[in-house]
């Protein structure tokens, strides 16, 4: 007879408990994603800034990160990526993870870009999901300090008796800047010559150094300056005056009558983000603008906190987009 053997009583035991373990495992697995989805964030995040150092974006970014990183013991590195207008950061942004671990934060360009140029390497509304908007902050229209002006109006005259001699420049292509002043220029009736640069420092820089001879700035980085006499302020963009310059008038004031433009700063996520990583992040920059301190050194710089819910912020950049495409096409604004 063929000798058939049987397993052991043991053997089985063991096949059983490998069962056991392995749905076990796909458990503790399922249970990890869950916790670290719970503990978000539980690494360091990337704050993406397409602008130079020394922006209002930069400004901003680097304010609310160092309470995030006091409040959630995980380090907020800014990355600072200039370039095209914002083109560049926010290209990154659209090809990143995410899982809330790459953010940004944009100004009006973001919305402007949609229409400004031909082509871009993402969908300004498909790639991007909305964080929160964070603050309002008028422009300021400055001039090289040399040329003695002293109005709006003084401006103007300026460049309507020196054609093809007077240039402004910009922040970047598509920036509020750039906006603000392609709007001044149609509605004031000259041409200028735009020079972009890579941020608010350098235009400034060569505004001071009379390569460009005037330009609109985010009230943050051009305060400072008129301040010390580096340059000249000449008006604010916005309709109402602004306690940090309480004695510049409007450009309305100035002699357009009706100008009114105002620039906005918004923090975004990569498309599909999970909502509830999106909402704790909004939840944690209205903390952080309820501060004292913060909400201290925002007015002073002229910011206007406005912390929003994802939500809002998806549906404010899609009116934008298009409020921002007509008057591109209104205006007559191309890129060179």
């Amino acid at each position: 007879k063929r000798l058939v053997i049987q397993p052991y009583a043991d053997e089985k035991i063991m096949l059983m408990m490998r069962r056991v373990i392995g749905v076990a495992s796909v458990l503790v697995l399922a249970a990890s994603a869950v916790d670290a989805q719970e503990k978000y964030p539980n690494k360091p995040i990337r704050m993406l800034v397409g602008f130079t150092a020394g922006s209002g974006t930069d400004f901003l970014a680097r304010t609310i990160g160092q309470k995030m990183s006091e409040s959630w013991a995980q380090q907020v590195v800014v990355d600072n990526r200039p370039g095209a207008g914002g083109v560049i950061a926010s290209e990154i942004l659209a090809r990143a993870t995410p899982d809330g671990y790459t953010l940004i934060i944009v100004s009006n360009g973001h919305a402007v870009n949609a229409s400004l140029f031909s082509k871009l390497p993402y969908d300004t509304l498909r790639d991007f999901a909305g964080v929160t908007y964070l603050a309002d902050v008028p422009n300021v229209l400055f001039a090289t300090s040399s040329l003695g002006l002293k109005s709006v109006r003084d401006l103007i005259e300026l460049v309507k008796s020196k054609p093809k001699q007077v240039n402004y420049g910009s922040a970047g292509m598509g920036t509020a800047g750039h906006m603000n002043t392609e709007l001044f220029n149609f509605a004031a009736g000259i041409k200028v010559v735009h020079i972009p640069f890579k941020g608010a420092p350098e235009a400034l820089t060569n505004t001071i150094g009379g390569s460009v001879q005037y330009g609109f700035l985010p009230i943050p980085v051009v305060a400072p300056l008129v301040k010390a006499g580096k340059v000249t302020g000449l008006a604010v963009s916005t309709k109402n005056r602004t306690p940090v310059l309480p004695e510049m008038p409007t450009v309305a004031e100035g002699g357009i009558p009706g100008f009114d433009f105002s620039g906005w700063y918004g923090m975004f996520a990569p498309a599909k983000t999970p909502h509830d990583v999106k909402d704790q992040l909004a939840k944690e920059v209205a903390r952080i603008f309820a501060l004292q301190d913060v909400n201290e050194r925002l007015l002073t710089q002229g910011a206007t906190p406005h912390p929003t819910s994802p939500e809002e912020l998806d549906a404010f950049i899609k009116e934008e987009v298009a409020r921002m495409g007509k008057l591109i096409r209104d205006a007559g604004i191309r890129v060179e």
